[in-house]
């Protein structure tokens, strides 16, 4: 079989990731970059080897030599270029988080169910190596049934400022940019069951602390001290249909000791830490014992594995050789989850569905 023709669209940093991984997969071809910015654009092409540069993506959907996009660029943009790919008969990756709002989410669900395109969503983490061991002992049954997962990942000073401070083009802050990858984590190895019902709260005390001059934080291009539209803090304990339930934890800025990142998930034969170090807790022989499998040389998240993994089961879902893990009713039940939180903590209520 031919090899997959492929089109990033956007430059910036998460674009880096996916263009790095398609150039190391050896049955895709990266044939054209596409940014707002065409001298940018032009730039990364040449970058990596591109044979064509866009200034527009809908000058990208329109070539008939690109058979599958990326969607790497800003959350508000991220449901309208999906649907346009996807009128242009391109298979589509999409980003994380899939869209702002669940009612985007859902526009392209529909979208990518009457199409005969395969539309997936950018969740890197389910692609590491830590998490697709866990995933092999969860779905093995070793576990037994999961019914419980904490997720948890705190900055105490990481609002990066500029675009992710703009609800309007983010559409939130910590939740929506990094609780949804551990939400999405406990989600998944539980099974992805559908969400019942949510409660909440959002804290908008700390801002993005630029008071603070001597601690190193991330900071984007577009980086403004002076505006912040978005939480500091998000948590809630979300319910699913078959019983199971989470309780998460997010934040940009918490007067926390240090940054930490934890998932966990229970099952009634065993448990697991995911993150930061993958750890299984079981029993036997009458007594309690934790293993640690050996998962090369990393045993928590590594980028580069990440996406190199989800751009090789892209693309062979794609060529019809897989399936996707990461399918577009996944990115639209976390965007349910998602909104759902941000709704139960403006109402001062649970929220069922």
């Amino acid at each position: 079989m031919s090899k997959l023709r492929v089109g990033v669209i956007g430059t910036g940093g998460i674009a880096g990731c996916h263009l790095k991984a398609y150039a190391g997969n050896p049955n895709a071809e990266l044939v054209a970059v596409a940014d707002i910015n065409a001298e940018r654009a032009q730039k990364v092409a040449d970058q990596w080897d591109a044979a064509r540069a866009y200034g527009d993506p809908a000058e990208l959907f329109a070539d008939d030599q690109v058979d599958a996009v990326s969607i790497c660029t800003w959350n508000n943009t991220h449901a309208s270029l999906a649907l346009q790919a996807l009128e242009a008969g391109k298979h589509v990756l999409i980003e994380k988080p899939m869209s702002r709002t669940y009612e985007e989410a859902a526009e392209v669900l529909a979208a990518a169910e009457a199409s005969d395109r395969v539309v997936q969503v950018g969740f890197v983490r389910r692609h590491s190596g830590n998490c697709r061991v866990l995933k092999s002992f969860i779905d093995a049954g070793d576990l037994g049934e999961m019914y419980y997962a904490k997720v948890s990942c705190i900055r105490r000073m990481g609002n990066p400022g500029g675009w992710f401070a703009d609800k309007a083009i983010s559409g939130g802050g910590p939740l929506i940019d990094i609780g949804v990858h551990v939400i999405d984590l406990g989600w998944y190895l539980m099974g992805s069951p559908k969400v019942a019902s949510v409660s909440a709260n959002t804290y908008h005390k700390l801002g993005n602390r630029s008071n603070i001059t001597t601690f190193p934080r991330y900071k984007v291009a577009d980086y403004d001290p002076d505006k912040n539209e978005v939480e500091d803090m998000a948590n809630a304990v979300i319910r699913f249909e078959n019983g199971a339930s989470m309780i998460m934890d997010a934040s940009f800025s918490l007067h926390a000791t240090k940054d930490s990142i934890g998932v966990s998930v229970y099952g009634d034969k065993g448990g697991a830490d995911l993150e930061p170090e993958l750890t299984i807790a079981t029993e036997t022989h009458g007594t309690a014992v934790n293993v640690q499998p050996q998962v090369g040389a990393h045993t928590s998240f590594n980028l580069d594995d990440g996406f190199a993994h989800e751009i090789e089961n892209f693309v062979d879902t794609c060529r019809g050789e897989a399936e996707s893990i990461a399918p577009a009713w996944h990115g639209a039940e976390i965007q349910k989850i998602l909104n759902a939180v941000y709704d139960s903590a403006a109402q001062g209520r649970e929220i069922t569905f």
